[in-house]
This record gives C-alpha cells, structure tokens and sequence, in this order.
C-alpha cells in the first residue's frame, strides 16, 4: 500500500503545480498528523473526545480534516488538547529565507 501511494506521489509531482500546492499545505498537513497521532496516542475515539471537549463527534471529525476549511480557535484547540492528556504548544518559527541576503543588498 506504501509502495503504491509513493508511486502516485511520484507520479502526480511530475505534474506543473502539484509539487507547489502540496509543499503550500505542509505545515496543516504537520499540524493535522500531530493532531490525530496524539488521539491515537491517547486511545480515544472521536465520540470519546467530543464529551469531555463538550462538543459533537462532527466537530471533532471537522477539526481533523484537511478538507473541511475548518480553522479552529486557539480555544477550542486547548480543550481538545486537555482532552487528550495533552497541552497546546503554539510557535512563531523563523522561515528559511530564499534568496541571499548579500544579494538583496547589492540590488539583486
């Protein structure tokens, strides 16, 4: 199964603009697989979560997919991070610059 998925990865690179619009989604793709291996971590199925965040099962279900557009608050992902044993980190990490910054000063 693997071995497929790698396959049509590969594959679907090769594309103009797939490898651009994938690498634009990594960091929900991150967030998102952090989110689920703490549930799976946790032992917990989504209804199980839902009752000690005082929620829905559907709300759990929207907060861990990539497709709903969903965009939590920052309060409702602490209540979710309680309710699995755990506690929200939120970061500001500097991005990778592109260019040279040497070559920004001469102009470029």
């Amino acid at each position: 199964m693997a071995d497929a998925l790698g396959q049509f990865r590969r594959k679907a690179f090769e594309r103009p603009g797939v490898k651009a619009a994938y690498d634009a989604l990594a960091d929900e793709f991150a967030f998102l697989d952090e989110v689920l291996r703490a549930r799976a971590e946790s032992g917990l199925t989504q209804a199980e979560v839902a009752a000690r965040v005082g929620t829905t099962q559907s709300a759990i279900a929207r907060l861990e997919s990539s497709t709903s557009g969903h965009s939590p608050s920052i309060a409702t992902l602490q209540r979710y991070a309680r309710a699995l044993g755990c506690r929200l980190e939120v970061r500001l990490v500097r991005a990778k610059r592109t260019t040279d910054r040497r070559a920004r000063g001469r102009g470029a």
